[in-house]
């Protein structure tokens, strides 16, 4: 039996089987590390990246610690975007300076609505399992998993504070994949978004460019937008879950004339939060103190 995980990300899977970073082998036979080299010998001739021959156990750990350490990288800076909320800080300038430390680097540093889609998630659960079953209490995963959850909360509490009862308000929710690029929808931090939105008895309405077909007949009191501006119009507030391009093009100008209310709860950093304030819109645009009062 061979070990040999995969590094792909979602949306570009193609480019880093091509290009990759690193390839792991675990195999318990000299035979089998063999025939697995062989394999590898022309994509490594073309492209000189390491190449870690090992054990099957120590691969599969490879694999585990790997996403386990990503998420926590995510969830660590979600942790300071309430810091910086609270401190009346930005959290986009420290993760900018922290990045500039070679030690920690800028990747998976950007706060917002946690991490989802079909690997994070199970991962870091199956490593939480997994080392309770060795005897070992992996206490930093399961904080990992927590502020992940918290961190999904984040924009229906701030919705709740700034327009108070959120029953029969309607409330824009511009994405649904759970990053862009792709139309997945397993474990989207959105989701989560919606499901709360519905507990609170608010009306809500979807787009996403790519993922409207993955939720369609899930719900059956969420209206799907074709187009973001029909989302849009006339809400009482929008809330951002995915960082399209789309989403980043519209001005404050653009959102303050489609919206019926003036409250954005930016999750992704998708829009300027200044430039909303100066248009006259409440923001509550994570990793940043609110411009607004609590309703």
């Amino acid at each position: 039996m061979v070990s040999n995980p995969e590094f792909l990300r979602e949306g570009t899977a193609v480019h880093d089987t091509l290009h990759p970073d690193r390839i792991v082998v675990g195999a318990d036979s000299a035979h089998a590390h063999e025939v697995m080299r062989s394999l590898y010998e022309p994509m490594l001739a073309q492209h000189d990246c390491p190449y870690v021959a090992t054990d099957v156990r120590t691969a599969e750990l490879i694999k585990h610690a790997s996403n386990a350490f990503l998420a926590t990288k995510i969830s660590f800076i979600n942790a300071i975007a309430r810091i910086c909320e609270l401190a009346d800080a930005d959290v986009h300038v420290v993760a900018d300076a922290m990045g500039m430390d070679p030690r920690i680097g800028r990747a998976f540093l950007n706060a917002g609505l946690g991490y989802g889609g079909s690997c994070f998630p199970k991962d870091v659960e199956a490593f939480i399992s997994i080392a309770a079953e060795l005897g070992y209490d992996f206490g930093i995963l399961r904080e990992t998993h927590r502020v992940n959850a918290q961190a999904k909360a984040w924009p229906v509490q701030q919705l709740s504070r700034l327009l108070g009862d959120l029953a029969g308000k309607t409330v824009a929710v511009l994405g649904v994949a759970f990053k862009p690029g792709t139309d997945d929808v397993r474990d989207a931090p959105a989701l989560d978004v919606i499901e709360g939105l519905r507990g609170a008895r608010a009306t809500v309405r979807l787009h996403d460019p790519l993922a409207l077909h993955a939720v369609a007949g899930r719900w059956d009191d969420v209206v799907l937008c074709e187009e973001a501006g029909a989302a849009l119009s006339d809400a009482d507030a929008v809330v951002v879950c995915t960082e399209w391009d789309e989403y980043r093009a519209m001005t404050p100008q653009r959102l303050g004339e489609l919206l019926r209310g003036d409250v954005v709860v930016d999750a992704r950093a998708v829009w300027d939060a200044d430039a909303l304030a100066a248009a006259g819109l409440t923001v509550a645009a994570v990793g940043r103190a609110s411009s607004g009062s609590p309703a």
